[in-house]
């Protein structure tokens, strides 16, 4: 070193040297050619290798014109409310208002970034309009995004929010956006300090004016060496922190900037909700549904990498909530890990750039899920006295066991791991309703349920392997058409006991055909409605209104058989499309052009599912509550009993969610006279399921609380007299639960259909039916 200069000083000529010197310039531009060259290559590389992971599943329809269907969403409405107004994420106004921080001010600051690159090496400033405006711009924007960061810190080790990860990979961020935010100021800063008189305009600068008189009050003096080194150090350290997040960004959950974009837009053009019917009669199949990752499509594994684990998935799954194994965002990122290793095993080409770095912080092996630790075991003999204190949701456990499970085994290959047991246990995949809550919070267009569904099918239908229940109540809706097993025989009962009971017999299409008259509506029973005693009076309470409104309507009776919704989310495609072949040749036979149902799972198969099978989409298909709705608009029926009841609604997963009736239970409800409606505090979209769906009101919950006490608790919140419904499940879920609950019996389950009718007819008694 020469005598009298510090390191600081040496920089500063160098700097010096480069600003004024041909050759020293011309190193400058080797230097950052060469940098950015290669963060670009580690992108371009990182970014394909995982299009080559993408590509070892199973082929999708990636045209950007598809044929269009009764049910299909337009793409260009949905969109841009989803991307561009964060719609979704919104949801959650403060972390909704932090991303629109992110996504905007990055959009702003990349205009920045390349005019402050090329400044430095070019030595001209690129002509932006009003370049005075634009630099007080960068820095308000740089500040924003600073203050966001600090923020986004807060809440995920601050507030510690359950649906958040914690650890060192979810922190990387921070730092990488600090820095960068950082680095962006002081270079503004120094160049004030280290460069010629500034314009008036930039003088009085926000942030960086105050900066660097800071800077100069700590020894930086203006146009002095310590002020050129401090610029040059910043400006480098700047393109070195920005190269380095554009080759981390493929590598983390980052990626979702790219690929969440391409997974909105090419997302499913059929209805939310709608399974993909399987090939049963492909000779050349194998297996059915999903028994290795590169089974699923290459659409479904976009997913993967779509995800940005912001946990929102997870904070609204009622299997989460309730001390479940199932985590829909730990599903996708299990998922997403073990295609990347198998990719990488399959291929031969490692996802990590540069492989140098990332050798020595990711070990060896793979990632699979290690056995029920004690604190499972514990919580599952703990749930039921848990569950009935309180119902309270969390699922802090459910995050903390999902952690600890999920590891790298130094000793596994990835190649020769199971896709279920070792990656996803098979308890994940039965704690599941079904109820879309996840897919709906998405902020990126992700779909769980049909991962999991085609999971269920490949255990059911390949290895034959389900829980014990389900397997009964299958093999009885087989033998007997009903997951009681009771008799074929008794399922038109319902008609004579209605008779009984109301006065009005339901006529027999078969009949009315003799007849020559056949009605304007099918009234379907559905399975519940047809041997379920519960479910019968709000079946007969729907009659009575019908016949009142003067709607002629008929049955199928014995002719009517089970829709096929629980075979088919439980996995076995086989015995659903028996079923659904069997019901549509009825509905063909009779030229029936509208049905009636009480269920909205049966509404939902006929609507969305049936027609891959036969079903004519003019045949027009509606629930109970649609068509009260309308009688009550035309004034063909007239409520005139007042009801003193204080009523919250619980809004049925496969009536909302799944096909958007929020409104038509609601306005029953709101046309009853001397009722007042209580909305819970999850309602609408957010409201939480009440456990039954995806062939779990077969099924027993063997661990944490009841999602059905869980529920009810949530409606007794708002201290309601009456829990109403729309759905024979929901029915039977809420009952059960206030029987526990509610110890003094201050509220009753019944459907919205009960309601109407006893305002209609003049009666309501605290007991169903009564």
């Amino acid at each position: 070193m020469l005598p009298g200069l510090t390191g600081l000083e040496l920089w500063a000529a160098a700097a010096g040297a480069a600003s004024g010197g041909g050759a020293a310039a011309a190193v400058r531009w080797i230097l950052a050619i060469a940098a950015v060259g290669a963060g670009a290559g580690f992108f371009a590389a990182a970014v394909l290798r995982r299009a080559g992971y993408i590509r070892l599943g199973q082929p999708s329809d990636w045209s950007l014109k598809r044929p269009a269907r009764r049910h299909e969403r337009r793409r260009d409405h949905s969109l841009p409310a989803q991307m561009l107004g964060h719609r979704k994420l919104l949801r959650d106004i403060r972390s909704g208002l932090m991303h629109l921080v992110f996504f905007y001010g990055f959009i702003v600051l990349q205009f920045g970034a390349l005019d402050l690159i090329w400044k430095h090496v070019a030595g001209s400033r690129i002509a932006y309009p009003y370049y005075n405006g634009f630099v007080w711009s960068q820095e308000l924007v740089a500040s924003l995004v600073f203050v966001a960061v600090l923020y986004a810190a807060y809440r995920r080790y601050g507030e510690r929010l359950e649906r958040l990860k914690r650890g060192w990979k979810p922190s990387l961020v921070v730092w990488f956006l600090s820095a960068l935010m950082v680095t962006v100021l002081l270079t503004m800063a120094f160049e004030r300090l280290a460069g010629a008189e500034v314009p008036v305009t930039q003088r009085y600068a926000p942030v960086s004016a105050p900066l660097a008189k800071g800077l100069e009050a700590i020894g930086f003096g203006a146009h002095s060496s310590a002020a050129s080194a401090g610029y040059e150090i910043s400006w480098w350290l700047h393109l070195l922190v920005l190269l380095s997040f554009l080759v981390y960004v493929p590598q983390s959950k980052h990626f979702h900037l790219l690929t969440a974009p391409v997974n909105l837009w090419f997302r499913r053009s059929e209805p939310y909700g709608k399974l993909a019917p399987l090939d049963l009669e492909d000779e050349d199949a194998e297996t059915f549904g999903v028994g290795k990752v590169e089974q699923f499509t290459q659409k479904q594994l976009l997913d993967l990498y779509a995800c940005v684990e912001c946990g929102r998935c997870t904070n609204v799954c009622p299997a989460s909530g309730t001390g479940k194994l199932l985590s829909p965002m730990h599903l996708i990122v299990k998922l997403r890990d073990h295609l990347q290793e198998k990719g990488a095993a399959v291929t031969s080409r490692s996802p990590w750039l540069p492989a140098s770095l990332w050798n020595r912080s990711e070990p060896a092996g793979a990632h699979m899920m290690a056995g029920a630790s004690a604190g499972w075991a514990a919580s599952a003999e703990g749930s039921s006295s848990r569950g009935a204190a309180g119902a309270a949701t969390s699922i802090a456990w459910t995050m903390a066991e999902q952690a600890d499970r999920w590891a790298v085994h130094s000793d596994a290959q990835a190649a020769e791991l199971e896709l279920i047991g070792q990656i996803i246990t098979e308890e994940e995949l039965w704690a599941c309703t079904s109820c879309r809550n996840c897919e709906d919070q998405c902020p990126v267009g992700n779909e769980h349920v049909d991962k999991i569904i085609d999971m269920r099918r490949y255990l059911v239908l390949t290895e034959g392997r389900m829980p014990s229940e389900g397997q009964r109540a299958l093999q009885n809706i087989e033998r007997q058409g009903n997951p009681w097993g009771l008799p074929r025989s008794e399922r038109s009962g319902w008609i004579e006991d209605c008779e009984q009971r109301t006065g009005i017999r339901v006529p027999l299409m078969q009949d009315l055909k003799r007849q020559g008259t056949l009605p304007e509506v099918l009234l379907w029973a559905g399975t519940m409605g047809a041997y379920d005693a519960r479910s019968r009076k709000v079946l007969y309470d729907v009659v009575r209104l019908l016949h009142r409104a003067g709607i002629v309507f008929g049955t199928l009776g014995s002719e009517e058989r089970n829709s096929g919704d629980t075979p088919r989310r439980i996995g076995n495609e086989l015995l659903f499309q028996e079923l659904a072949r069997d019901n549509i040749r009825a509905i063909h036979k009779y030229g029936v052009k509208r049905i009636v149902t009480i269920c909205p799972h049966t509404y939902n198969v006929f609507k969305k599912e049936y027609p891959d099978f036969g079903l004519p989409e003019s045949v027009q298909v509606e629930h109970h509550t649609e068509l009260l709705a309308r009688l009550l608009e035309e004034g063909k029926l007239k409520p005139r009993y007042p009801l003193r009841e204080r009523v919250t609604y619980h809004d049925s997963c496969y009536l909302g969610r799944y096909n958007g009736v929020y409104d038509a239970p609601r306005a029953i409800l709101q046309a009853i006279p001397g009722l007042k409606l209580a909305e819970m505090a999850r309602s609408r979209s957010n409201g939480m399921c009440c456990g039954a769906g995806g062939g779990m009101m077969w099924m027993e919950e063997k661990s944490g609380t009841r999602i059905n006490y869980a529920r009810t608790a949530q409606a007794l919140d708002v201290k309601p007299t009456v829990v109403s419904s729309a759905c024979p499940y929901c029915l039977t879920m809420m009952e059960d639960g206030l029987k526990t609950l509610d110890e003094q019996g201050t509220a009753s389950a019944r459907d919205v259909a009960e309601l109407l009718a006893a305002s209609i007819f003049g009666e309501f008694g605290r007991k169903a039916g009564a």
